[in-house]
């Protein structure tokens, strides 16, 4: 969007974005944005909280009064819940321990779908409270689709085919991450009553799933990997900043 901003102000039209990766606006350097400090896939911070989401966008819509730039502006707070933990949240499922020995790729496989099959229930819960509106289905494949992928990735690395004919290896594995954390975290937070940090979920996601180790696995491999897609999507687009302490390289 950074990128695109320009072709639009050549055009005429004023353009603010929100950049979630503020290294990522240093580097391309659109017009106007708004940098902020919350997870990735919640540009307006946390849910169900409509006060906090319009002082983000009144912080991002008065950089249009900015005639020209680039401008980039730090929004000052934190999403409300994002640092302290609240106290009482628990997933609605109980899963096994995630594990620990990642070479076997038929069962990191049969873990993956295992874990996929227990959240289906509450992710279908979940999509109906919210009116059938889901963030899962960026890389069309089905949750089942994705744990032989995954597993394969791990073990066989670079050397896995990509499961979407028209797209590369590293870009559909970044959709199908991408889907696989809206699922999980998505039946995650079915429960209505049972509000959720942002730092809960993310701890929940990152370090008590299969999910969450195969997906630090992959990130481990791939910043030493020389293929440019893997290269590039590796330091900041697999793993959230407050969850890279889980990774090999930080």
């Amino acid at each position: 969007m950074s990128g695109l901003a320009h072709y639009l102000e050549d055009e005429g039209i004023a353009t603010t974005a929100i950049a979630l990766i503020r290294k990522h606006a240093e580097e391309i350097k659109p017009p106007r944005a708004l940098a902020v400090p919350f997870e990735l896939g919640r540009p307006l911070g946390a849910p169900n909280e409509p006060d906090f989401q319009r002082r983000v966008l009144r912080d991002l819509l008065e950089l249009l009064e900015q005639e020209s730039g680039p401008v980039l502006e730090d929004f000052p707070d934190d999403a409300p819940g994002a640092v302290v933990e609240q106290e009482g949240w628990a997933c609605p499922v109980n899963f096994a321990a995630p594990l620990a020995d990642m070479s076997d790729e038929e069962l990191l496989a049969q873990t993956l779908l295992q874990e996929i099959s227990l959240l289906k229930p509450w992710y279908e819960e979940s999509k109906q409270i919210r009116g059938g509106r889901t963030n899962f289905g960026i890389s069309g494949l089905a949750p089942e689709d994705t744990p032989a992928f995954f597993a394969a990735l791990v073990v066989h690395r670079e050397d896995t085919p990509s499961p979407i004919a028209d797209k590369p290896l590293p870009l559909a594995f970044k959709q199908a991450a991408d889907d696989m954390r809206y699922y999980y975290m998505e039946a995650a937070i079915a429960r209505p009553d049972n509000r959720v940090s942002d730092l809960e979920i993310g701890n929940w996601l990152w370090g008590e799933t299969t999910l969450g180790k195969v997906l630090v696995e992959i990130r481990n491999w791939a910043m030493e990997s020389e293929n440019p897609g893997f290269k590039a999507l590796a330091p900041s687009g697999m793993v959230p900043t407050h969850q890279r302490y889980r990774t090999k390289h930080g």
